[in-house]
């Protein structure tokens, strides 16, 4: 078999198995048999075609090229034939690892604090006129970072405002931001924010088809973007109907504001007290599902947990923050719910105390669900990793500069002296180039996590989760998007700075954290775009990505109940 590339001498992991001493052959162009979207394996004629995840999808198969950096064999000691011009790269015995996929990404995204004054007809020619009002990574420095970072893919959002009649708009302006700007590939979430019987019978359809947008988002709170719960059995009625996955922000708002206001009046408006307005809580209460629970921090029946139990459809948990909210996950997907959980690095690596810094330095961690007090939180996140509560661990970036007037320091204009106000302090923290290295330094490298459990969590579940049949693993037929680290023998262990970073904001909510190796080398699509802390890569190398519908789950019940609709399969 001729290659074009050949990976030497790794240790090469999936979710299942390590398989040391092995290389990787690589293929940039070469013709498969071809069914559907992305379904792409090198079988004789009489062979069934199957999808990257095994399912078996036609008995009739063509021959057809595909796109290039294809992986084709994963063996020991792959043959060079005299005369071939193939590419080596020496793993030097170091693990290899898929190429990370980050499920939740926000790259030039108007965000939540100045979205009701920004009409979308402001955006012209894929350019954004002022980046104050948008998430401060654009899809060129994101995803500059992300490849940085050990991640090949990345799912963005385009996000529907409350005066958007149509999904067809929105999809096109945040099209033309991504379009030629991305080092890695690229999908889209859809936010839903005006969910109207057109957005639901016309235009999510399309989206699906046409699009290959398979999941939505909604979210509990924000009043820009919250929906009543007549809303949310809206969508999720839409999702079973066209078998997409839901992700649901599930906080309670109410309570929110009402300990706002109330902090407000004593004088409790620094940052630190972000977390004290939403304790643990409001996030258990919107995830609760058992009502007699001895836990006395849970309110009693949850609400997304029990609109997906209603509608008997797949959601997902965004952003789970502590041990409130991992347990009644746990619950749910005991009772075999398709409730799915999704964490994030900095719930397993901050505590709150990090918004206690002097002066306004705490803004800078201010981020919802917000980072826990206690550790026993941390080690409740863990424990849903190890146990399989958490389907997947996402970056959650969503990049707001500090020293920005616009940016955290916005929570200094609004009164409340040095100490500011925290309800006017943008929400989020910059994550994606430090996600996949601090699990593997945070988790494997100290035995909290196994490797195949990092590449589960970081790689082939978010593949399954969200459609992405080519990617998540590594074997024939995938796209060749690897994480290649460096031999533990021969790195030195650092403290990470800002300054080593490649994103465009000008702060680490992780600054001096020691890490104990971090990826020498990323490919995407068999393409090394980041080699040694250089990005190497071409900016617009990056495709958008059609995805299929998920392989990780569906309803209990599949088929036509008294009033629901048919749950289609793929």
């Amino acid at each position: 078999m001729e290659f074009d590339l050949i990976v030497r001498n790794g240790n090469v992991v999936t979710a299942s198995d390590i398989w040391y001493n092995c290389d990787i052959g690589i293929k940039n162009w070469f013709f498969c048999f071809y069914h559907f979207f992305a379904i792409h394996h090198l079988l004789p004629t009489p062979f069934p075609v199957f999808d990257a995840f095994g399912i078996q999808q036609s008995k009739t198969n063509t021959a057809s090229p595909i796109q290039n950096g294809t992986i084709v064999a994963v063996a020991r000691d792959l043959p060079i034939r005299n005369g071939d011009q193939v590419s080596i790269l020496d793993a030097e015995g170091a693990y290899i690892t898929p190429g990370g996929i980050d499920t939740h990404v926000h790259l030039s995204q108007l965000y939540e604090a100045s979205v009701d004054s920004l009409m979308r007809t402001q955006i012209t020619n894929g350019k954004i006129p002022d980046l104050a009002n948008y998430t401060n990574d654009t899809y060129d420095t994101g995803t500059r970072s992300a490849v940085a970072g050990g991640t090949t893919t990345v799912i963005t959002f385009a996000s529907q405002l409350r005066n958007d009649e149509s999904l067809v708009p929105v999809l096109e302006e945040y099209a033309k931001l991504a379009d030629g700007q991305s080092y890695c590939d690229y999908a889209f979430h859809m936010i839903l924010s005006n969910p109207t019987k057109h957005v639901l019978d016309v235009d999510l359809p399309m989206m699906v088809e046409k699009y290959g947008i398979t999941s939505v988002k909604i979210y509990m709170t924000y009043k820009a973007f919250q929906l009543r719960d007549y809303q949310i059995l809206d969508v999720m009625h839409a999702a079973r109907r066209l078998g997409i996955t839901t992700m649901v922000h599930a906080e309670n708002a109410d309570v929110i504001d009402w300990m706002t206001e109330h902090l407000e009046e004593q004088g409790m408006t620094a940052p630190y007290h972000h977390g004290t307005s939403r304790p643990p809580i409001v996030e258990a209460e919107a995830t609760e599902t058992d009502e007699r629970r001895a836990d006395p921090f849970c309110l009693g029946q949850n609400r997304a947990i029990v609109l997906s139990e209603l509608m008997d459809t797949p959601i997902l948990l965004v952003h789970i923050s502590g041990g409130h909210a991992t347990r009644v996950i746990r619950d749910a997907q005991t009772r075999l719910l398709p409730v799915h959980g999704e964490t994030c690095p900095q719930y397993l690596f901050l505590l709150a105390d990090s918004m206690k810094k002097e002066g306004f330095e705490g803004a800078k961690c201010v981020c919802s669900p917000p980072i826990r007090e206690e550790a026993a939180d941390q080690d409740a996140i863990w424990t849903g990793i190890k146990n399989g509560t958490f389907t997947t661990l996402s970056s959650d970036h969503a990049p707001i500069k500090f020293d920005h007037p616009q940016g955290k320091l916005r929570g200094l204009a609004h009164g409340g002296g040095e100490q500011g106000k925290f309800q006017y302090i943008p929400n989020g923290l910059p994550g994606v180039e430090t996600r996949v290295p601090l699990l593997w330094s945070g988790g494997v490298l100290t035995g909290r996590i196994t490797p195949q459990k990092f590449v589960e969590v970081t790689a082939t579940n978010p593949a399954k989760l969200y459609g992405l049949s080519n990617k998540g693993t590594i074997g024939p037929g995938f796209d060749a998007d690897l994480t290649i680290w460096y031999p533990q023998d021969k790195f030195k262990p650092f403290k990470l700075t800002n300054d080593m970073l490649h994103h465009a904001i000008d702060y680490t909510p992780f600054e001096g954290i020691e890490f104990k190796n971090w990826p020498r080398y990323t490919l995407v699509r068999g393409t090394v775009v980041f080699k040694e802390g250089e990005v190497v890569g071409k900016l617009g190398y990056g495709k958008y990505q059609h995805r299929t519908k998920s392989t990780l789950s569906g309803p209990r019940n599949q088929f036509l109940s008294e009033w629901r609709p048919v749950y289609p399969m793929n």
